[in-house]
């Protein structure tokens, strides 16, 4: 993804979501995985759009059309979340990180801390 496209509209985001939950779809099919759907006209647009962002593929079968993503999900998330880092964070993961801890810390469990101390002993290691 190029820095130009990687925001997504909260829709596109629900599109993509449905359609890795799917692994490869119609725009029929996303439509109806999808909750609360926007109309077909609607779906088709973002594909095209997620297209044209190089997120998503598609392949002609018939008179359909299969779209799949070409994005891992894990790859696709760890751009989206470097641009929030960026835009809101100016840049500083421990902003980002500070921010989600105060406001979900209840959310952690022992494992979660355990695994955070690890990540942060081994960026001490590094400096």
């Amino acid at each position: 993804m190029t820095a130009d496209n990687r925001w997504l509209s909260k829709r596109e985001r629900q599109v993509l979501d449905t359609l890795y939950a799917l692994g490869r779809a119609t725009a029929a099919e996303v439509m109806s995985a999808m909750p609360n759907p926007p109309s077909y006209s609607a779906v088709r647009t973002h594909l095209r759009i997620l297209t044209e962002k190089n997120l998503v593929e598609y392949t002609k079968d018939g008179v359909r059309y299969l779209y799949q993503p070409v994005v891992k999900r894990d790859d696709a998330a760890r751009t989206t979340l470097s641009q929030v880092v960026e835009t809101f964070f100016e840049g500083s993961v421990a902003n980002a990180v500070t921010t989600l801890m105060t406001e979900h810390d209840a959310d952690l469990s022992d494992e979660d801390l355990d695994r955070l101390q690890d990540l942060i002993e081994k960026a001490r290691r590094r400096d």
